[in-house]
């Protein structure tokens, strides 16, 4: 584990693991590093690097919640390059992770050496933001890891054949417990910045997709995703015949990525990165 400091003073977590191939992990809006727990041992032999964006996790809380942006958090991103010392990263990244990615090839083309979609693309389908709006920056009703693992499991019956500890697993996660009930392990400030996100036109995002072009690009969609279409999944293959893709079949958004359509996936990825 180690930690580094941003141009502008705040305090980053991150974990850098194994050698080989550095591939850069990118968590979801309001996760972490963790959520990339269950497809690491699957990546054995390749260097994972994971990042807790600003007021996530164990990094530290923005004073400012406006600079819950995606240009900052990319900058974020340049700067854990320059503490690395590494000129040039893969990038698996989870929803808002992809969304960075996507900044990144933009913006900074040469520092990637390929970009891991986990069911995200340049368009988001707005019933996914509205689901995420009904949660983000409150803390759950739940009093107890065991009782948020059951809640999840009814709000997301989507995802099929998921035992009881894995819910629990994502539970102890993305929730801390105290003597009054469970935190959210992120700035609840976030929903402010999402908000203020969301009363602007959406941009067109299209544009760095196609900033990807010439590096390894995969794509892995949960078949009842609400927030990847099938709609926008086939244009970005329309555009990208090369994109290495996988549907997971019983998951919504986001799949785990230790299924084996998405491990399976993610090989065929990397051996395109060597």
């Amino acid at each position: 584990m180690g930690k580094f400091t941003t141009s502008d003073g705040l305090s980053l977590h991150y974990t850098d693991e194994g050698d080989g191939l550095p591939i850069l992990c990118l968590a979801g809006l309001t996760r972490t590093g963790a959520d990339f727990d269950y497809v690491a041992p699957h990546l054995a032999g390749n260097r994972l690097i994971r990042l807790d964006y600003r007021g996530r996790g164990q990094s530290g809380f923005d004073p400012d919640w406006q600079n819950y942006t995606l240009p900052v958090e990319c900058r974020d991103v340049l700067e854990l390059l320059a503490h690395l010392g590494l000129d040039k990263v893969a990038i698996l990244g989870t929803s808002r992770g992809g969304l960075n990615a996507m900044g990144l090839a933009a913006g900074a083309k040469d520092r990637l050496l390929g970009v891991a979609l986990n069911d995200v693309g340049p368009f988001i389908d707005p019933a996914g933001l509205d689901f995420i709006m009904g949660y983000i920056g409150r803390n759950p009703a739940a009093k107890t890891h065991a009782e948020a693992a059951a809640a999840m499991a009814r709000a997301f019956p989507e995802f099929e054949g998921v035992p009881e500890s894995r819910w629990l697993e994502e539970a102890q996660k993305h929730y801390v417990q105290d003597a009054e009930g469970l935190k959210i392990t992120y700035d609840p400030q976030m929903r402010k910045a999402v908000e203020a996100a969301m009363d602007q036109p959406a941009p067109d995002l299209w544009p760095f997709f196609d900033a990807m072009a010439g590096l390894p690009l995969a794509c892995i969609r949960g078949a009842a995703s609400n927030l990847l279409s099938a709609e926008t999944l086939a244009e970005m293959q329309k555009r990208r015949p090369d994109m290495i893709t996988a549907v997971v079949p019983g998951r919504g958004h986001v799949p785990f990525l230790d299924e084996p359509e998405a491990i399976a996936a993610l090989k065929e990825w990397i051996g395109k990165l060597s």
